[in-house]
């Protein structure tokens, strides 16, 4: 009965103490910082007293801190830009492993891994001299790109996505880590690994890619340093033997499994290894401020019996207080060595800045052929390696690249109230290329070198919460891009309409470049070109315009291009029926240049609702081009996405919904194997139009505190039509994709 008692009595207690705990609790939260903490669902963290049944833990239990911040670096110029860190978000998580991009507007060959291409043109990059590169920049890891990372504990995301068999299954591991050595230094690394073997033959594709990172943010000196290794490997098939398979499969006599449909080529691979090193360091001359502190942070005087213990002995003090004269006399000398005592903080500001910037980038591009090419694939029949490495072309790249330049920063210059910066820039590029003089015992290879020098300057206005811009120009003075320009200008105004928040952004640019090196010179079995070509000039201006609380956003461009420079398909026939049309042709590709101009409008709404649990994503873009021979672009694209949100014991968030992914039809950009490029199709021959297919995925997306999961099945209306984002090349069937992300702080 005793013991019945004492356990009524611990009970009563302990239940009288919980609300005390629990207010005790929020209180904390409150008090720690001044702001309340919340995690990623609105929910107040709770932070750890440090002291459990009145015993002080506080050296062996505490809260890890998950504070972070992240930015990347503008490659040039070495300036930091805020990012956030979307690894820890959960929303289309499903999409970060689509190679057709978050909103599905790349085509790509359907498989993981694949090389792809914008069908938004105001997306495309201009290409570049390593243009073997730009096909996976879903995946290369440029300086620009890479995430640098200040936080408080190391940070450690972790995600695999996975799908299919071992037969044509897809797989990604991607592990991202970074860590601090103190407050103003880093460290980190990025490993991504992707392969996907296939649902159709010969397609198998293998990316690796490695990232080391380093950072130190002083007071008078800063570096960002990344080393960068990527080797992707690409299985081609050269696309279907027949897209009958594909748009009706119901004329064949029996079902045809996407393994058991013949194509074009087999052991045939494109292999690029790239290598990039990047640093960039810059000093400030600047000036000391006091720091503005609260009056309640400042330090109090202390009282008067305070100021005269620090006379220390007794009968000093005594004596001091007995004489009225002297005591005042004696405060007030403490009163000044106190104040003599007291250190006032300071913040260094920036005024001016020097800095430097290098990028070394090698690139070696492979492509091997175990077997003979189908008869007539191509044209040329006089290989240049004869029995030598038969079946195998190579070039090789290196460019290396150092900016010079300094900078008056913002707001601290009396005549000049934005930022100035100056610089000038020289790159080192060489190329070695096959000769065709090679034998049968020696393989000879020509070298290119090239040297550009370009000066410039750049005025920015980034601080502040309204109105920033930016305007920059770039010309080449001495090399074989002498004469090329880039004048480019940015801005944005934000303000409050109504109880909204409006961004009013504008982009306008210049552009006269010299085509690249590739489009210049090229030597393989298959392709050999040398020429020169006219300047390229691009002058493009664009807007957008969006609202915070309506979920809308409106981007309008025009673009005008003039000598356009382009890969196109050659094709030659080789056989036609009886009817006169061709049956088999050759695939030899070449540049060509559009004299005159090309005009390119385009437009893009998005506009999300939210009902409740409810919500609704909806992206269409209108196109426009005036010569869809050179340059062809779907009209509409459009990506549509209604999905519901619950939320369970208030940490299991799940999303549930349907995307659509749909564009009309367009003459789509076909790809070359032998080049490992995208190319227009020829006009001479018969066309292959592409789009009005819709592509339906369903998934469903839950995320738990830092952990993350999905189920998506991809392209769930298969069925017969026109399933191709690449002529001759069929998304996947029907698949089911899983994925998981996780992020540690310790």
């Amino acid at each position: 009965m005793r013991n019945h008692r004492f356990l009524f009595t611990l009970l009563l207690c302990l239940t009288t103490l919980c609300p005390v705990r629990a207010q005790s609790v929020a209180t904390d939260i409150l008090s720690e910082g001044g702001e309340q903490q919340l995690d990623e669902f609105g929910n107040p963290v709770k932070k750890d007293s440090g002291k459990t049944w009145g015993r002080d833990t506080t050296k062996t239990d505490h809260t890890v801190p998950t504070d972070f911040h992240q930015w990347r670096i503008d490659e040039r110029l070495g300036t930091v830009i805020p990012q956030q860190f979307n690894d820890t978000l959960s929303h289309r998580f499903p999409n970060f492993n689509s190679t057709d991009g978050y909103e599905g507007e790349y085509s790509y060959l359907g498989n993981l891994a694949s090389p792809r291409l914008s069908r938004i043109y105001l997306n495309r990059d201009l290409t570049s001299d390593l243009m073997f590169l730009q096909p996976y920049d879903y995946f290369h890891t440029t300086p620009s790109s890479l995430l640098f990372t200040n936080t408080k504990s190391p940070l450690t995301n972790l995600s695999y996505h996975s799908c299919g068999t071992r037969e044509n299954g897809q797989d990604r591991f991607r592990a991202y880590f970074a860590s601090n050595i103190n407050k103003i230094a880093g460290l980190g690394f990025k490993v991504d690994y992707a392969y996907g073997r296939g649902y159709y033959n010969n397609q198998a594709n293998s990316l690796f890619g490695g990232t080391l990172f380093g950072y130190y943010q002083g007071e008078r000196y800063d570096m960002h340093l990344v080393g960068s290794w990527s080797h992707m490997k690409t299985t081609e098939n050269g696309g279907i033997e027949d897209d009958t398979y594909i748009t009706d499969p119901e004329s064949f006599s029996r079902s045809v499994r996407s393994r058991d449909i013949p194509t074009l080529l087999s052991s045939v691979w494109n292999r690029n290894d790239v290598q990039t090193y990047f640093l960039n360091h810059r000093y400030h001359l600047g000036v000391y401020h006091e720091t503005e502190v609260p009056d309640s942070l400042k330090p109090q005087m202390p009282s008067d019996n305070d100021l005269l213990l620090k006379l220390g002995n007794d009968s000093v003090q005594s004596a001091v207080r007995a004489d009225s004269l002297l005591l005042s006399h004696a405060l007030d000398s403490l009163r000044e060595a106190w104040q003599s005592e007291q250190v006032i903080p300071q913040d260094f500001i920036p005024v001016t800045s020097f800095f430097h910037t290098m990028k070394v980038q090698l690139l070696k591009h492979n492509l091997y052929m175990d077997s003979q090419l189908p008869s007539g694939y191509w044209t040329r029949t006089e290989p240049y390696y004869r029995s030598l490495f038969m079946g195998t072309d190579r070039t090789t790249a290196l460019s290396l690249k150092n900016t010079l330049g300094v900078q008056l920063r913002e707001g601290f210059n009396k005549w000049a109230k934005a930022g100035i910066t100056l610089f000038a820039a020289h790159e080192l590029e060489r190329f070695d290329l096959p000769d065709s003089l090679s034998t049968d015992t020696t393989s000879l290879f020509n070298r290119y070198v090239e040297n550009h020098v370009s000066v410039g300057g750049e005025i920015q206005k980034l601080l502040g919460k309204t109105l920033h811009y930016s305007a920059g120009v770039e010309f080449w003075a001495i090399g074989p891009k002498a004469g090329d320009l880039d004048i480019h200008g940015t801005g944005d105004l934000n303000f409050r309409l109504f109880k909204d928040t409006v961004h009013l952004a504008a982009k306008a640019f210049f552009k006269n470049v010299t085509a690249p090196f590739y489009y210049r010179h090229y030597h393989s079995q298959a392709l050999w070109w040398d020429r020169d070509y006219s300047q390229e000039t691009h002058t493009r201006i664009e807007g957008t315009l969006s609202a915070d609380r309506l979920g809308t956003s409106i981007r309008f461009g025009v673009e005008n291009i003039s000598n356009y420079t382009y890969l196109s398909y050659v094709n030659t026939a080789t056989a036609t029926d009886a009817d006169g049309q061709v049956t088999a042709y050759t695939r030899d590709v070449a540049v060509k240049q559009q004299s005159g101009s090309i005009q390119v409008m385009s437009a893009t709404l998005k506009q999300d609702f939210h009902f409740g649990f409810f919500h609704w994503e909806n992206s269409l873009t209108w196109q426009h081009t005036t010569n869809d021979e050179a340059l062809p672009l779907p009209m509409l694209t459009l990506y549509t996405n209604p999905y519901i949100t619950l939320t369970l014991a208030k940490v299991l968030r799940i999303e549930a919904g349907v995307d659509l992914r749909y564009f009309t039809e367009y003459y789509a950009p076909d790809y070359a194997p032998l080049i490992n490029q995208f190319a227009v199709q020829d006009p001479s021959i018969t066309r292959m139009k592409l789009g009005n297919y819709p592509i339906f995925n369903g998934y469903v997306n839950i995320a738990l505190k830092r952990f993350r999961a999905y189920v998506n099945v991809k392209h769930f209306n298969e069925g017969s039509g026109r399933s191709f984002l690449v002529p001759h090349y069929p998304i996947d069937p029907l698949s089911i994709h899983f994925g998981i992300s996780w992020n540690f702080y310790d």
